[in-house]
């Protein structure tokens, strides 16, 4: 990998630190549930109804707690994935309740959606897990939700995959599969096999729901992304700067707690934040300043000392258009090469995080792939400078008939896989356009795609389990 590119000076990094300290200590943080304050106040730390305010010293002694990287255990051994350092994941979008057609259409998602945005990213050689919520799927009842998804993850791939953060009660579901999947809770706690996703509510405020689930994965031993999303304008300051001090003092309260805990629990420091359009009020993620919230969070994530997400193929495109193209691609490229560790949003996302969309999967998928082989540098290893092959070409010569060519080019080149590299005259027979291409594409590969064998014992214990906590649920 590129060694990383950082956009803040030490001075910085230091700056947003301390500011971030006197909002934690002067300001404080409220947290609405009662089995969270406990902590808090068995800790000592003041808490005056729901608000906590910290002592800078507790923050820092607890953030030290958690580790700089660990391992997410797949259900086929090879598709295990670290989380930290010089590593990167990615997956799809997240949380999206519409689908976008290849025509500009809307839709609600479906079941039918999550498995097939689930089989594509099992399909993808550059998306490195199925991701959490990758659409709402809008056509089951949202008290089964959650059992209906981690099962499509369990059965359509056997790549990592994420646990539900939707209150306590989903979150233990979500673990009891997992346990069942790999052998019990305890293999799990010592080998952690899901990650869930922890939002904070900008500003300075964590609700019921999440700190359920937060207390629940840490209990368990189960890896977290503890994120914030500052609507720079709106929701936070308009200066990214106190934006960013207002983003990490988020983050930091949520490490803490999860430390509190059960100390050693897998953190991930998480960033959504980017700007409210002030011409429409919405959300905007397309945009520089979102991709310097992004860099600024896997620096930051360094100073702390834990794995870092943000950023991915974001837009605020309606449709998989240039649009799309030239924002995705800035966003997810500046993650990349600032060492954000976790990407969730890689592919499909449209519309500030509202839609997925089939083709945008297929155009972010290349992008990913591009990227990577950004990452990966230039080899300089001796051989690489082909000395020989060039003093037998000689002046005038070519290169295209030579042993070293067919040797090196699959390695050295990047083949693209939906990009037209044609001749004019090749592409003008269908005059297919990129988001032709990409609908043609993702219909393939779910016509071609075997999801892999899941053991039938193990199979029919999650249905029946899945069966059992429907009944429950829905009584």
């Amino acid at each position: 990998m590129l060694p990383k590119f950082n956009i803040l000076t030490p001075e910085q990094v230091q700056a947003v630190h301390d500011h971030t300290m006197k909002i934690l200590e002067e300001i404080g943080v409220e947290f609405l549930y009662e089995p969270a304050l406990e902590v808090f106040r068995k800790h000592g730390q003041k808490v005056d109804g729901h608000r906590v305010y910290f002592k800078r010293e507790f923050v820092e002694e607890q953030v030290k707690k958690a580790p700089a990287q660990f391992t997410l255990h797949a259900r086929n051994p090879e598709n295990n994935l670290i989380c930290g350092g010089e590593h990167i994941i990615y997956m799809p979008g997240y949380g999206a309740p519409f689908i976008h057609e290849a025509d500009g259409t809307r839709r609600n998602a479906t079941m039918a959606d999550y498995d097939n945005f689930v089989k594509l990213a099992g399909a993808s050689k550059n998306m490195h897990m199925t991701g959490g919520t990758v659409v709402e799927p809008t056509d089951v009842d949202d008290r089964i939700r959650h059992l209906k998804m981690i099962y499509s993850h369990i059965k359509n791939s056997d790549k990592c995959f994420m646990g539900s953060a939707s209150g306590r009660e989903r979150a233990e579901d979500s673990i009891e599969m997992a346990a069942m999947l790999f052998g019990g809770r305890d293999v799990i706690k010592e080998k952690p096999a899901l990650i869930c996703l922890i939002n904070s509510v900008t500003p300075l405020k964590y609700d019921d729901r999440m700190l359920g689930a937060l207390m629940a994965y840490a209990e368990a031993g189960q890896a977290m992304v503890i994120a914030s999303l500052v609507m720079a304008g709106s929701t936070g300051p308009a200066t990214l700067a106190g934006a960013l001090a207002l983003q990490n003092a988020e983050v930091l309260a949520g490490i803490t707690l999860a430390q509190s805990i059960n100390p050693g629990t897998p953190v991930v420091y998480g960033s959504t934040s980017a700007i409210t359009d002030m011409a429409t009020g919405s959300l905007a993620i397309g945009n520089p300043e979102c991709a310097l919230f992004t860099s600024a969070s896997a620096q930051l994530a360094r100073f702390y000392g834990v794995p870092s997400r943000g950023g991915g193929g974001l837009s605020d495109a309606k449709i998989a258009d240039a649009q799309a193209g030239y924002e995705s691609m800035m966003t997810l490229l500046a993650t990349s090469a600032t060492g954000i560790n976790f990407v969730l949003h890689t592919a499909g996302i449209l519309q500030y995080f509202m839609a997925m969309s089939y083709e945008k999967f297929m155009i972010d998928d290349e992008i990913a792939g591009m990227v990577l082989r950004y990452l990966n540098g230039i080899d300089f290893a001796e051989e690489k400078f082909a000395f020989d092959v060039i003093a037998d070409v000689g002046p005038g010569g070519h290169f295209l008939t030579q042993k070293h060519t067919k040797k090196n080019h699959k390695f050295e080149m990047r083949r693209a896989l939906l990009s037209d590299r044609q001749s004019y005259d090749g592409w003008a027979k269908e005059k297919l356009d990129t988001n032709a291409r990409a609908n043609r594409k993702w219909q393939e590969v779910l016509a071609n795609y075997e999801p892999p064998a899941l053991d039938a014992g193990l199979d029919e214990a999650l249905k029946n389990f899945i069966e059992k906590r429907t009944a429950e649920l829905l009584k």
